[in-house]
C-alpha cells in the first residue's frame, strides 16, 4: 500500500477521532478489525491487513466478526482498549501508529500504540507500551534477517531506515526540476508516498505515459497531477483514446523486454554451444595425429629414452616427428596417454555430429519465436508472461526425521556452502568429525528435536562422509549461527564453536528415504 493512500485514510479517520473503541475482531490471521464509534456518531471498523504481500488500511461500514486466532492476536485482544486518541504516518512512508488511551477497571489496562508497517513483503503488526518498547509483534524480526532493526518483544521499537524525498503536500514546481529530461516513472525515486500504482495514476492525470521525458511544459503538468493526487489518490481517472493508446504499446513494451532478454539470453548460450561442438569435429585431424605418434612411440620403444620431456623419432614415411612426453611415464604410458586423448577427441566429435543439427533447429526456434514477440498482442504477451517457469532444481537431498523435522543434506561443496547460508540461524548443523562429508541441517528453527531425530541427523552426517560404513563415527552438531565460513576460505570450509558430539554408525537409517 503507498504512501498517500495511507495519507488519505488517516485524513478521513482523524475527523472521527477520539473515537470510542467498542471492540477488536479478527477476520483471520492477518487482519485486526477495530469497531469504532467517531465523535460525529459514525460507526465503523478501522481494518488492517498486516501480513505480506500485499497489506491494507481501510475504513469500513458495518461489523466485523471473528475471535483471536494467534497468540499475537490474543495479546493485542487483552491490550488494545480505551479511545482511539491519535493516528499518525511517518512522513509519507508506509508505517502508521495508531495510540489509544487505555482504560480504568478492576485491573486497569494502560496506554498502548499499534504499529502497522504496510511495507509489502516486509509487512507487520507491532504493539508497543507508551515509552515505544516492543510488547508483541506479528512477525519477529532478527539481526540475522535484517541488520539494521530487530523487532522483538522488549526492545524498544525503531522505524524503517530515514531516507529523503520531496514532500508532494508541499513542494513547489521548481522542487521537481530535478526530473527535468528523465521519464515521469522516475517520479518514485523523487517523491515521497508515491509507489508503482500512483505513479502510473499520476501519469493519467497529467495526460502522460511513464515513459515520457518530462519537458518545462510536462513539469507543470505533473506539478498540478501531484497536488490532485494528494487531494484524492483515489485510482479512477478516465483515458482519452489516444493516451490509452500509449499506455498499451508501453505496457506492450514492458511485457515483451523481458522475454525477448530471456531467449537472447538462451540464443547466446546456444550459439557458445554449437562453437564448441565445430571445433570439437575440426579437432579429428588432431585425434588422428595423436593416435599416429602414439603408434609410432610403440613401433620405436627401444629409441625412446626414459625421463625426457621430448623425442624426436623417425616416421613411418621417412620424416622426422617430434613427440611431447611425460617424463615421469614410461614409454608405453605416454603412447597409452596419447592414444587416451586421441579417444576423447573423437568420442567429442562424435557427439557434436549428433548434437549440431540439434543445437542448430533450437537456434531456429528460438528465432521464430522471437518473432512472434516482437508482434505478439497485449494479450499474447500477457499469457506469455504467466507461462509457469521451469522448475528449479532442488538444494540438496531431502529427509523428514523421526518426529517430522526436514533433514538437508548437501552433495557438494557448492551444496554445503548454500544450504550452511541459507539456513535459519537456530537449525541444527551436523558434520562428520575430522572427515571430508556433508553438511547436515537439521530445520529446527529453535526447537528442541528429541534425542531420535538428533541421532537421524548424525547418521546422515556419517553416511555422508568419507567415514561411510564405519562402526563408529563422531559427529559434531551445533546451532548454525555458531557455524562461519573463515574469509577467503573455499566453498563449504567452515569453522564452529559450542558443539555437541554424537557417536553413530556409519550406515544409512532404515526409516530414512529421499523424498
Amino acid at each position: 500500500m503507498e504512501g498517500l493512500l495511507i495519507h488519505a485514510v488517516l485524513r478521513e479517520l482523524g475527523k472521527e477521532l477520539p473515537a470510542l473503541n467498542l471492540g477488536l475482531a479478527f477476520p483471520d490471521e492477518g487482519t485486526l478489525a477495530v469497531l469504532l464509534k467517531g465523535r460525529t456518531g459514525r460507526l465503523f471498523n478501522l481494518v488492517l491487513r498486516y501480513r505480506p504481500p500485499s497489506p491494507s488500511l481501510l475504513l469500513e461500514e458495518g461489523r466485523l466478526e471473528g475471535e483471536p486466532k494467534t497468540a499475537f492476536q490474543r495479546q493485542l485482544h487483552a491490550r488494545v482498549r480505551g479511545p482511539l486518541v491519535g493516528a499518525e504516518q511517518l512522513k509519507l512512508d508506509r508505517v502508521a501508529l495508531f495510540r489509544f488511551a487505555g482504560e480504568r477497571g478492576f485491573v486497569d489496562t494502560p496506554p498502548s500504540v499499534l504499529v502497522f508497517e504496510a511495507t509489502g513483503r516486509n509487512a507487520n503488526l507491532l504493539l508497543l507500551d507508551e515509552a515505544g518498547r516492543i510488547l508483541g509483534v506479528d512477525r519477529v524480526i532478527t539481526k540475522e534477517v535484517n541488520r539494521y532493526r530487530e523487532l522483538k518483544p522488549g526492545l524498544p521499537y525503531t522505524p524503517p531506515p530515514p531516507y529523503e524525498k520531496l514532500d508532494p503536500r508541499t513542494l513547489t514546481e521548481e522542487d521537481l526540476r530535478v526530473l527535468l529530461g528523465r521519464p515521469l516513472k522516475e517520479v518514485i525515486r523523487h517523491v515521497d508516498g508515491v509507489g508503482q500504482e500512483l505513479m502510473r495514476e499520476l501519469a493519467k492525470r497529467a495526460g502522460l505515459t511513464p515513459e515520457t521525458p518530462l519537458d518545462e511544459a510536462g513539469l507543470r503538468k505533473v506539478h498540478r497531477a501531484l497536488k490532485s493526487l494528494v487531494e484524492d489518490p483515489l485510482l479512477r481517472t478516465e483515458l482519452s483514446e489516444e493516451l490509452r493508446w500509449r499506455f498499451a504499446e508501453e505496457e506492450k513494451e514492458a511485457l515483451r523486454k523481458p522475454l525477448l532478454e530471456a531467449l537472447e539470453r538462451e540464443r547466446r548460450t546456444l550459439l557458445a554451444r554449437l562453437g564448441d561442438y565445430q571445433r570439437a569435429l575440426e579437432r579429428l585431424e588432431e585425434a588422428e595425429a595423436l593416435r599416429q605418434k602414439a603408434d609410432l612411440l610403440l613401433a620405436r620403444l627401444k629409441e625412446v629414452p626414459r625421463g625426457k620431456e621430448r623425442v624426436v623419432l623417425e616416421g613411418f614415411e621417412g620424416e622426422p616427428v617430434e613427440i611431447p612426453l611425460d617424463p615421469a611415464l614410461s614409454p608405453q604410458e605416454n603412447a597409452q596417454k596419447l592414444y587416451e586423448r586421441a579417444k576423447r577427441l573423437e568420442a567429442l566429435a562424435e557427439r557434436a555430429l549428433d548434437l549440431i543439427p540439434k543445437t542448430e533447429a533450437r537456434i531456429r526456434a528460438l528465432e521464430e519465436e522471437m518473432a512472434r514477440v516482437r508482434e505478439a498482442s497485449l494479450e499474447e504477451l500477457l499469457r506469455l508472461s504467466q507461462r509457469p517457469r521451469k522448475k528449479e532444481a532442488r538444494l540438496g537431498l531431502r529427509y523428514t526425521s523421526p518426529s517430522g523435522f526436514p533433514v538437508l543434506v548437501g552433495r557438494n561443496a557448492k551444496e554445503n556452502d548454500l544450504l550452511t547460508r541459507l539456513a535459519h540461524s537456530e537449525d541444527l548443523w551436523f558434520h562428520a568429525q575430522g572427515v571430508p562429508g556433508s553438511h547436515v541441517i537439521l530445520k529446527a528453527e529453535g526447537k528442541n528435536p528429541p534425542l531420535e531425530d538428533l541421532l537421524f541427523a548424525a547418521r546422515l552426517a556419517a553416511y555422508h562422509s568419507k567415514a561411510r560404513g564405519e562402526r563408529q563415527v563422531a559427529v559434531d552438531y551445533t546451532r548454525k549461527k555458531h557455524v562461519w565460513r573463515p574469509r577467503k576460505a573455499a566453498p563449504g570450509q567452515v569453522l564452529y564453536t559450542g558443539a555437541k558430539t554424537l557417536f553413530v554408525e556409519g550406515t544409512l537409517p532404515q526409516e530414512a528415504s529421499e523424498e
